[in-house]
């Protein structure tokens, strides 16, 4: 599958941007701020990624983020987890240290609510602004610059990131304060998997049963039971098709931010504790890099 996939821009005045991590997702999320004419400066922990990128669409690779941060109006990041996220912002050579007062900082990470409350406060302290704004749409939005982004911040900081993500986005919206984005993105997550263990008892039901589900699947997604992961991932769950798409170690890892989110704020999450011990069960199969859809596995 190419890196990124063609798309209409929004026209949006161009700005000296700094990606940070080129992973699945942010080495197309970059591409797209490339091909909407921004300046941009790319940072990856291997520097060949960061050459491949440049390569592809321009731009330049620094060393460190705070080299690939100086000079830039938007620094963004997409990394794996609180301490990655920690090692790109702080310290002698973290972005805060190489970003001119009154930039943007927006973390498309999918990292604790806590950590991005920190690194506010960190960037409030030198003059810097500081977004989270997790991302939802996976892989294939970030290709297709599609992607939903919800964020937590100030409201000045926000509207100026957000003509800067709607080059990888199609709606980008301020939820409220720090650390607001990644608790909405802790909500998106537990919406998916319940859905997903669903339809996989839904699909592993209809197979025991004899039915063609392919077929019913067609039909009950003009109903009720339409949803994204039946138009997405229906077909492949009945090919028994997972090498592809959310990983099941990057689902088990969101979950446990909500459910130590849960632990703190008191809410109750009885299902989203289940269904993490049911991926518990697929990574024991060697299933920690299937798509999230190889919950139905667990059924055969």
């Amino acid at each position: 599958m190419p890196s990124l996939n063609p798309k209409t821009y929004e026209p949006t005045p161009a700005r000296k941007v700094a990606f940070l991590g080129l992973g699945v997702m942010g080495f197309p999320m970059a591409g797209h701020l490339a091909r909407a004419g921004h300046e941009v400066t790319v940072y990856n922990r291997s520097a060949a990624k960061a050459q491949a990128w440049v390569t592809e669409f321009g731009g330049r690779a620094a060393a460190t983020p705070r080299e690939a941060a100086a000079g830039a109006d938007v620094v963004c990041a997409c990394v794996g987890n609180d301490d990655d996220l920690r090692s790109v912002v702080l310290g002698a050579d973290g972005a805060l240290a190489g970003m001119q007062v009154g930039a943007v900082f927006a973390d498309h990470t999918t990292a604790s609510a806590a950590v991005a409350r920190e690194l506010y406060a960190a960037a409030r302290a030198k003059g810097l602004h500081f977004v989270d704004a997790p991302v939802s749409g996976g892989q294939a939005g970030a290709q297709n610059g599609v992607l939903t982004v919800m964020c937590g911040g100030d409201p000045v900081a926000f509207d100026t990131a957000r003509p800067v993500a709607l080059a990888y986005a199609r709606a980008v919206t301020r939820i409220g304060d720090s650390g607001a984005g990644q608790l909405a993105k802790m909500v998106n997550q537990v919406c998916c998997i319940g859905v997903i263990q669903g339809l996989a008892e839904a699909v592993a039901f209809g197979q025991q049963a004899g039915l063609d589900m392919n077929l019913v699947l067609e039909v009950i997604g003009k109903g009720a039971a339409q949803s994204w992961q039946m138009d997405n991932r229906g077909k492949t769950m009945v090919a028994d098709q997972f090498d592809f798409g959310f990983a099941v170690d990057w689902m088990r890892k969101d979950l446990g931010l909500v459910l130590e989110e849960a632990r703190r704020n008191g809410a109750r999450m009885p299902v989203t504790a289940l269904v993490d011990q049911f991926y518990a069960d697929v990574q024991d199969m060697g299933g920690g890099r299937w798509d999230t859809s190889s919950l139905i596995r667990r059924l055969k």
